[in-house]
């Protein structure tokens, strides 16, 4: 919801209001006769409607063309309605200019000159994201149309009832069409509220400190980060998405609020993926430059920036998965430049999938004592390590998961993509080219796992001597299999570190700070506040 001009909606309002101003000279006979029957309900509906919908269509930018993407097929079709009604006022304008003129439907659509316009104000409330235009419509709508059904129906009187057959199935039919437009709309209605309604706590919360989504020049390419905190002046987190190449950006709100009262937290979608490897598309189509030593080279740019923008001289680096091999070198080669280190799921042993070995030979062993058939658990191992696809990593891991069940089965990072106040078109086009890597799509593998699988096939971790000149936290669930706790205690013990500490979040998998946010949150303050 952005305060600010809309020339569509300044479109829309004279499509909207120049028919009308003709009409008061050329209302259709006894109109006036009719008026004076309208309900005072559906009036005061109408009314309010009108009120809500006019400054709201001019006063909030959501309405104005953002590019070509999948939301604009609503904007395309929300003009369609408008050219529809200017279709139907030039018909009137053009006949007897009788009631019955007046009321004719339109391509099967009634009373078409109320209906069309609150139908195109209801898709562009749509198109905008902008749950006030939703609601405006809504109300407009029942009083709006409302009053010209009733107009319709005395203008035309009762119609010839059908033969009853004939009414159930049209009586099903109609049914059935309300019930879908009611769910599909009813669900873009729920999570425009929702992401309006975090929008707005975050405009109300950060108003005196930073809530950005921007693109800074990091290295040779513009590249995506967001920036959250309520002051200035509190320490810099750097959070580092997992994946590779899955950035988490537009839903990392709903843990790192809980985090941004002391420390300003900044997301960034890395080299190559998400946001980032949009902007750069044009130049870097099949991400040519991407390598793990420039996503590190991009991280030192952006530590760099940040410091500078915010007069400190250091930061705190904190990663997730694969974000945690990119965190924990860079930490040990600048330690300079890294107040503490802090790893979600940390990567340890990734040579040849040791981590999913590990995972495997457990589920297995598990499953051997349980006296189950192991056929097809075994089957679908000797396929991923013959062929190592996305396709066939998840499905070893269907086989394996239900030996290693979670206490803890929650996790808010659906609703809070669905109700996300930053998500954009390129968030979710990035989304389904990783969803499309599992039906054997190759762009995705293409694109990010080729380039950083030479690096990411020889990290072993516990063969490095890994010796950290800031504090270290590793932070993980007790169930997590991905990165297995098992592995992630072993480095644990291999490394030094002015201060350690490994922390476990009973009963959460991979990615507890989206199952237990607030408990993982106040594990990161503790650590970070000693």
């Amino acid at each position: 919801m952005s305060f600010g001009f809309s020339y569509i909606g300044l479109i829309w309002l004279i499509l909207l209001f120049v028919p009308n101003i003709i009409w008061t000279k050329n209302k259709p006979q006894d109109y006036e006769k009719y008026a004076t029957n309208e309900n005072k309900l559906l009036l005061a509906l109408e009314r309010a409607g009108q009120f809500m919908v006019t400054p709201v269509a001019l006063f909030f930018s959501d309405f104005n063309y953002k590019g070509w993407n999948f939301w604009v097929v609503v904007l395309v079709a929300s003009f369609l309605c408008m050219i529809l009604y200017e279709i139907f006022w030039i018909r009137y304008f053009k006949s007897a200019k009788t009631m019955k003129d007046f009321y004719r439907g339109l391509l099967g659509i009634p009373v078409a000159g109320a209906t069309l316009p609150v139908v195109s104000f209801f898709l562009l409330g749509i198109y905008g994201g902008n749950i006030l235009m939703i609601i405006g419509a809504v109300i407009l709508g029942a009083g709006h149309i409302g009053i010209h059904l009733q107009h319709r129906k005395e203008v035309y009187g009762s119609k010839t009832k059908k033969k009853l057959p004939v009414r159930i199935v049209f009586g099903i039919l109609k049914t059935v069409a309300i019930l879908v437009t009611v769910i599909v709309f009813g669900a873009f209605t729920f999570f425009i509220a929702g992401r309006n309604k975090n929008q707005l706590k975050h405009f109300i919360r950060y108003k005196d400190g930073v809530n950005e989504q921007i693109y800074v020049k990091l290295t040779d390419q513009e590249e995506y980060i967001t920036i959250t905190g309520e002051n200035v002046n509190n320490p810099v987190i750097i959070s580092l998405h997992g994946g590779p190449g899955a950035p988490t950006t537009f839903i990392d709100y709903c843990w790192q609020d809980f985090l941004t009262d002391d420390y300003t937290l900044v997301c960034w979608d890395e080299r190559g993926c998400g946001r980032s490897y949009y902007r750069n598309a044009a130049v870097d189509p099949d991400n040519k430059t991407l390598s793990f030593e420039s996503q590190l080279a991009d991280l030192d740019a952006l530590v760099d920036y940040l410091c500078e923008r915010f007069s400190q001289d250091q930061v705190i680096i904190m990663g997730h998965s694969y974000g945690t091999m990119l965190g924990s070198r860079y930490a040990l080669a600048h330690p300079e430049k890294v107040t503490a280190y802090i790893g979600i799921g940390q990567c340890v042993n990734e040579t040849d999938y040791a981590g999913e070995k590990y995972s495997y030979e457990d589920a297995l062993a598990i499953a051997r004592a349980n006296g189950d058939d192991t056929t097809e658990m075994e089957a679908s191992y000797e396929k991923f390590m013959t062929d190592m696809s996305i396709a066939n990593l998840l499905e070893l891991r269907a086989k394996v998961e239900p030996y290693h069940p979670q206490a803890v089965t929650k996790d808010i990072s659906t609703m809070a993509a669905l109700t996300s106040p930053i998500a954009g078109v390129d968030d979710m086009r990035w989304y389904f080219l990783q969803m499309d890597a599992l039906t054997g799509d190759t762009r995705y593998e293409e694109l990010v796992e080729k380039p950083l699988a030479g690096y990411m096939m020889g990290f072993n971790a516990l063969e490095t001597g890994d010796a950290y000149r800031m504090p270290v936290m590793l932070i993980s669930g007790s169930c997590d299999w991905i990165c297995p706790v098992g592995l992630v205690e072993d480095y644990m013990d291999v490394i030094t570190a002015p201060e350690k500490e490994l922390k476990l979040i009973e009963g959460c998998g991979h990615s507890p700070q989206g199952q237990l946010p607030e408990e993982f949150c106040q594990e990161v303050k503790s650590f970070l506040g000693k």
